[in-house]
């Protein structure tokens, strides 16, 4: 069974290592729209973004993480925010952030570019914030990123089914 879907979810990988090319603001905006087609209960869509594209900012958000040389090599980054005004329920919208950002790291894969998931940056969430001039309304969920790929060598490696499956019934 093949489509364009299932082959992007297969091939999907985490890419951390970019060319020197731009990323074009138009690649970047349709990573953004189809993260915003992501299911979210009662279609609130609380999903806020922002583009830094700025290697200033991109910097100052590297010093928040470990993974700095990451942020420092990506052309650009997303970061994904729930806005906390928009929510109603906390576990719902937080699913749906994951949706949100699953999707864009398939978009990106559609796009022909890499991205890669930071989380370790939300132990600064806050300076991350302030970084990026948002209110604490603002809830950050993840850094994306993203470039175009310096090679696509990545292995994985996925349990079998059997593994995974508890039951049928």
């Amino acid at each position: 069974m093949t489509s364009p879907v299932l082959t992007a979810i297969y091939q999907r990988r985490s890419i951390r290592e970019f060319t020197d090319e731009e990323v074009s603001p138009e690649l970047l905006r349709e990573m953004i729209r189809a993260g915003s087609w992501a299911p979210s209960g009662l279609n609130n869509q609380p999903w806020r973004f922002v583009i830094v594209r700025t290697e200033a900012i991109r910097e100052q958000l590297a010093e928040q993480t470990h993974y700095g040389h990451i942020v420092r090599a990506a052309r650009a980054l997303i970061a994904v925010y729930l806005d906390t005004t928009a929510m109603y329920d906390s576990l719902k919208d937080h699913q749906a952030a994951g949706a949100c950002i699953q999707n864009m790291l398939l978009a990106a894969e559609a796009l022909g570019l890499g991205a890669v998931w930071l989380g370790q940056i939300l132990k600064n969430k806050k300076e991350v914030n302030r970084i990026l001039m948002l209110e604490d309304h603002f809830d950050l969920m993840a850094v994306l990123a993203i470039g175009h790929p310096q090679h696509r060598n990545q292995q994985s490696k996925r349990r079998d089914l059997p593994e995974l499956l508890l039951k049928e019934l």
